[in-house]
């Protein structure tokens, strides 16, 4: 299985298994059929439901019918940490080339590059049946290209993907992409020892989470000392603790400052 190395803050290139095709693919199939039983479902309702002989205007369709099936994407990879319904299903998430989870601006980017499939989304609000299967079909060809792109490209990109600088990994191997930044730390009488973790970013937190995932499940500690002998440079700090205790320890007492902060 093809790999992509990605650099963290530190400057630590970490490596991934890039996602198979056919779990994209699978992916793809899955958010499309979810996207069409929305596309039925709420037309069902509009039509039967809320104005029933009433014909509707096709302002309403595009509103509540093509315009939430056009950012479906764009908004579950962005509130779920790159993963649809589909990518969660499948067990494969977009992450960025330069490490950890993408900007807004890369989810947007490669959502930019789906204009393939725009023309199913809004092609059966002023056509019969018989177009919108010939609609489907289209943004099938279409779609064709993008399966070549991804063939051919080194990281199993599409064009979106090279775009924003980001590809989708497996999370099956995955070394990790931390789902949630923060732990709260419940004890009372926790006692902070590096209280110089603030002055490092979520990002860099995120990238000493994924080492010590991947330390762990190596058991290889060449990259985990790099970057604690970089994050003790960089915060100025003295310490004996163990490699591994160091970068945990840091992590607790950034969660619990970041919680203690935030309550």
């Amino acid at each position: 299985m093809s790999q992509v190395s990605v650099s963290t803050p530190f400057n630590i290139y970490l490596e991934f298994e890039i996602a198979p095709f056919f779990r994209r693919l699978l992916a793809w199939f899955l958010d499309m059929l979810v996207l069409m039983l929305y596309a039925r479902g709420m037309k069902y309702f509009l039509d039967q439901v809320i104005y029933g002989p009433v014909e509707i205007s096709k302002g309403v369709d595009v509103v509540l019918v093509s315009l939430p099936m056009l950012l479906y994407h764009l908004l579950m990879e962005t509130l779920y940490q790159g993963q649809s319904l589909g990518k969660k299903a499948m067990g494969i998430r977009v992450i960025s080339i330069e490490g950890g989870e993408p900007r807004l601006g890369q989810y947007l980017m490669r959502w930019l590059f789906r204009l393939w499939e725009w023309p199913m989304f809004f092609g059966y609000l002023a056509m019969d049946s018989y177009w919108f299967v010939i609609q489907v079909l289209l943004t099938g060809v279409l779609g064709l290209v993008v399966v070549v792109i991804v063939a051919v490209s080194n990281k199993s990109q599409r064009l979106g993907d090279l775009a924003a600088g980001t590809t989708v990994v497996d999370l099956r191997y995955r070394y990790s992409l931390a789902d949630t930044l923060f732990k709260e730390i419940v004890d009372e009488n926790y006692k902070v020892r590096f209280p110089e973790v603030m002055r490092l970013s979520d990002r860099d937190i995120n990238a000493i989470r994924s080492v010590i995932a991947y330390t762990e499940k190596n058991q290889q500690y060449e990259t985990a000392h790099r970057v604690a002998g970089k994050v003790r440079e960089v915060l100025n700090i003295q310490t004996d603790l163990e490699v591994l205790d160091f970068l945990e320890k840091l992590l607790s007492d950034y969660n619990y400052l970041a919680t203690k902060d935030k309550g």
